[in-house]
């Protein structure tokens, strides 16, 4: 690199990489208070114009600090993996997943998203260790295994979170309780008088995760009743839908719960359209309670999930990078309620 001279302030010339002695040269600070600024040290007190000198500094000179470097420094990477969404993901989980990324940049960490769709647990696990991220987040498309886990935290990663429908060993898991959503939509449609319960059951790759455990909680739902129901296979398209409406009076459905509001409200246009009246002659039931159920004609009546919150889930990473002797735990998530409205 070529050496500043005494009249270039300090800044480096040409195609030059800055480094943090060029800025601490700018800001005339030494290169420890450049770390502690640009690092978000909080051990050492600053005053607040010298941090704002580094910065204007840093941000003249086009300076970044070097990630393998801060880890080595550190003992470890600030780095969270999250694998890839390789399936269809509502409104609901999308502002979720957008709060935990902007949680988790509050607090200094480096979010990285992976792209691993076709690679099986362990290989999945492999992928993800070459990065040494401190954290990984599964979202619970891959099934990580213990032996997956076993080789993130061999490659430095400090904690695994698993956000699914189940636990896995060594991990801290998140379950997000599926079934409880199916149960409790259903069980409202049997209060209410319906007998023939339809269940969309989404036949785009991937969501079965989901849609399985929805389905058996609505078959939990109408044990020792005398109301019965039917899964219903749909593709999230018009087509798919007039045809599921077209044959509704031979199906006997007197209600649906239809997985989630998207689907509901692409199905119950379909009726409508079919001369199918909703709710008189079929309640209908959705899920993630998305404004704009509630601006339809009839409005939906859904299952409002009450998820983690991404602020809550960011505090849990960086609690468990910081204690990482903290056994791993488990904790139930997505309490479920209905939310009634003229749908049904």
């Amino acid at each position: 690199m070529s050496q500043p001279t005494e009249h270039s302030s300090g800044r480096p010339t040409g195609r030059a990489v800055p480094t943090s002695a060029d800025v601490a040269r700018l800001a005339g600070v030494s290169r420890a208070t450049v770390s502690y600024v640009l690092n978000n040290t909080s051990a050492v007190r600053i005053s607040e114009p010298t941090r704002r000198r580094v910065r204007e500094a840093a941000e003249e000179l086009g300076y970044v600090p070097h990630a393998a470097a801060r880890s080595l420094r550190a003992g470890h990477s600030r780095m969270v993996l999250l694998p890839t969404s390789h399936v269809p993901v509502g409104p609901l989980y999308s502002q979720f997943f957008n709060e935990f990324q902007w949680a988790l940049r509050r607090l200094d960490y480096t979010v990285v998203q992976y792209g691993s769709v076709g690679l099986e647990a362990e290989e999945a696990a492999r992928a993800w260790a070459e990065l040494r991220p401190v954290a990984v987040v599964s979202l619970g498309e891959i099934q990580l295994t213990g032996p997956g886990v076993e080789i993130l935290k061999r490659s430095g990663a400090r904690v695994v979170i698993t956000l699914g429908t189940g636990g896995v060993e060594g991990t801290h898991a998140l379950v997000l309780d599926q079934g409880r959503v199916g149960e409790v939509a259903t069980a409202h449609l049997v209060e209410t008088g319906r007998r023939r319960i339809g269940v969309v059951m989404p036949e785009e790759p991937g969501l079965a995760m989901f849609s399985e455990p929805r389905l058996d909680g609505a078959r939990r739902a109408v044990e020792g009743t005398d109301a019965s129901v039917v899964p219903l296979p749909l593709r999230y398209e018009e087509e798919s839908a007039r045809a599921l409406a077209a044959r509704w009076r031979d199906l006997g459905l007197d209600a649906v719960f239809a997985y989630n509001d998207e689907y509901a409200m692409l199905l119950m246009r379909a009726l409508q359209d079919a001369g199918v009246d909703v709710p008189g002659e079929t309640a209908v039931v959705g899920a993630d309670d998305l404004l704009l159920g509630r601006l339809l004609r009839p409005r939906l009546s859904t299952v409002r999930i009450d998820m983690v919150l991404g602020r809550e889930l960011a505090e849990l990473v960086d609690r468990a990078v910081r204690e990482p002797e903290t056994p791993p735990r488990g904790r139930d998530l997505l309490a479920s309620r209905v939310v009634r409205r003229e749908s049904s």
